[in-house]
């Protein structure tokens, strides 16, 4: 099965949309050394620094780009999209710092 993963590289002078293909097992659904190997085959070598938030940082720190994070996976049966206004409702509703006793 194939899956079409949408990313987004942040670079200084702005971000780039790009996507690319992952073939997978049965369940569609890809794994984060299959990520990281799509990457290198892209020539981006990253490592996973957000799991949940699907987002991966450079190994080189002198790579020309800050992050890349996923914000689609398509399998064809389902489709994870990123949700942005569920996630600064949620980001506002939750403490800023530290709890205190």
């Amino acid at each position: 099965m194939e899956c079409i993963v949408r990313f987004e590289v942040k670079y200084p002078e702005g971000n780039k949309q790009l996507r690319g293909l992952i073939w997978t097992g049965e369940d569609g659904h890809p794994t984060e050394d299959q990520l990281i190997q799509m990457f290198k085959d892209m020539e981006y070598n990253v490592r996973a620094s957000e799991r949940e938030q699907l987002q991966f940082v450079p190994l080189d720190p002198g790579a020309g780009y800050t992050s890349i994070r996923i914000t689609e996976l398509d399998t064809g049966k389902e489709k994870y999209t990123e949700d942005r206004d569920l996630k600064n409702v949620i980001s506002t509703l939750m403490p800023k710092g530290p709890l205190g006793l």
